[in-house]
């Protein structure tokens, strides 16, 4: 715990990690307020169909233009990318948040929602393709673990604040005015993370000066993808991930639904929003030990070793959440799946950080949120079509722990996913 506390300290570290943190506690914010307009408005009757929906909106578009997004980020300064970026995701919550005031759930609405999370996909490749030049070689596994779970327990206290602060404001009359002020909150957030980022220099994060531009980005795409394929463990690192994530998100539907129709009176909206905070609550715990394990792991057994485990230990827990079907046994398969998760994600990415160049280091990145990006629409869309309204169901969690022993047992087999580097 004391090297994560010194890297906090680190001088060029910190700007970044203030910029992270901030964009992603206003990201909680502002994905409290889209959940409880989307699935638990009183007025509107939740389905497993709209909650998949709901990832397949907001993350599609960007799983098909993201890798051209990394040429961007290996052909201009990142920090700029950054602020530039920070900057329109205040303007466009704006908007958002007038539509949200009417009530709207038209098609202007779902265009900036998927411009907002399609930019917020950009800031976080290019914040992870920059941190290798802030950090030095030996404590970079060390840091991408605090960036990435000081980052998502930061959307943890952001969703878990966005819903104290809808509480609090939730007596007018219209529930989507308290959608729509926790939208503007958000607001003066990603101002703030614009202004954070001011105080990075305009080549601090990259690109270097010796990459070599080609005029075609395809082309570049291509290249980035011949690159991963002469780097397999880190190719593989990538598929390994991507599917936890894609189990996460479908036991996520049924998490969200439990907690809306059956653990809690379905008319009880706001009982329901708790009950889904709790097991945020869990989550986040897990994500901080998953991440303070990881470098103890990789130190003793080797990187690929761990994220092998890891992907072996995540199979062990959806399983419970059918068979046992309790809120409790729902918040420890929180817990449990998303510390393996997280310590399979810190690593993996230590990994790529470590084997790819900085020429590679933004277009990979922006391949590896593509791979995310799809496994979690897929994982939503198929968890959808066979997860009724209730969310009781043994056949998603079963298939989620099968997959799962497939992704450790045959995707990272020690025959093509092997070597003991604890870098």
């Amino acid at each position: 715990m004391q090297d994560f506390f010194a890297l906090v300290l680190h001088p060029r570290l910190r700007k970044l990690l203030a910029v992270r943190w901030t964009g992603q506690l206003t990201d909680g914010i502002f994905q409290s307020a889209l959940a409880s307009f989307i699935l638990f408005s009183p007025e509107r009757q939740a389905s497993a169909m709209a909650a998949a929906l709901g990832f397949a909106v907001v993350l599609t578009p960007y799983s098909i233009v993201g890798p051209l997004v990394g040429t961007i980020l290996d052909r201009v300064a990142r920090q700029r990318a950054i602020l530039i970026s920070n900057f329109l995701r205040a303007v466009d919550l704006i908007f958002i948040a007038i539509l949200i005031f009417s009530g709207s759930t038209g098609l202007l609405l779902t265009v900036l929602i998927l411009f907002a999370f399609g930019v917020n996909r950009l800031l976080l490749a290019g914040l992870s393709a920059g941190l290798p030049l802030v950090i030095e070689r030996p404590n970079l596994i060390k840091a991408n673990a605090l960036a990435v779970t000081g980052g998502s327990l930061s959307v943890v206290i952001g969703g878990g604040l966005g819903i104290a602060i809808r509480r609090m404001i939730d007596s007018m009359d219209n529930a989507n005015h308290s959608d729509g002020i926790l939208l503007l909150i958000a607001v003066l957030g990603y101002l703030t993370a614009t202004l954070l980022s001011t105080r990075i220099g305009s080549d601090e994060l990259g690109p270097l000066p010796h990459e070599v531009k080609s005029p075609n980005g395809f082309a570049e795409l291509a290249a980035a993808f011949n690159f991963l394929r002469n780097h397999h463990d880190a190719a593989r690192g990538i598929i390994a991930t991507s599917i936890q994530r894609g189990g996460l998100t479908a036991l996520t539907i049924v998490g969200l639904l439990l907690e809306r129709n059956t653990f809690n009176n379905p008319a009880d909206t706001e009982a329901g929003l708790a009950g889904v905070s709790r097991a945020i609550a869990f989550a986040g715990v897990g994500l901080v030990i998953g991440a303070i394990i990881a470098p103890v792991g990789v130190q003793r057994v080797g990187r690929h070793n761990w994220i092998r485990f890891m992907a072996l230990f995540s199979a062990a827990t959806p399983i419970f959440v059918g068979v046992i079907g309790t809120q409790f046994s729902l918040y420890i398969a929180a817990f449990f799946v998303a510390a393996s998760g997280q310590s399979m994600k810190v690593t993996n990415d230590a990994l790529i950080q470590s084997k790819i160049t900085d020429d590679y280091r933004g277009r990979t990145f922006a391949l590896n949120d593509m791979s995310v990006n799809v496994a979690i629409v897929s994982g939503a869309l198929l968890a959808a079509l066979v997860t009724p309204d209730s969310g009781k169901t043994l056949l998603v969690p079963i298939a989620i722990t099968v997959v799962y022993l497939i992704n450790a047992l045959v995707i990272l087999r020690r025959a093509k996913f092997s070597g003991l580097s604890t870098i």
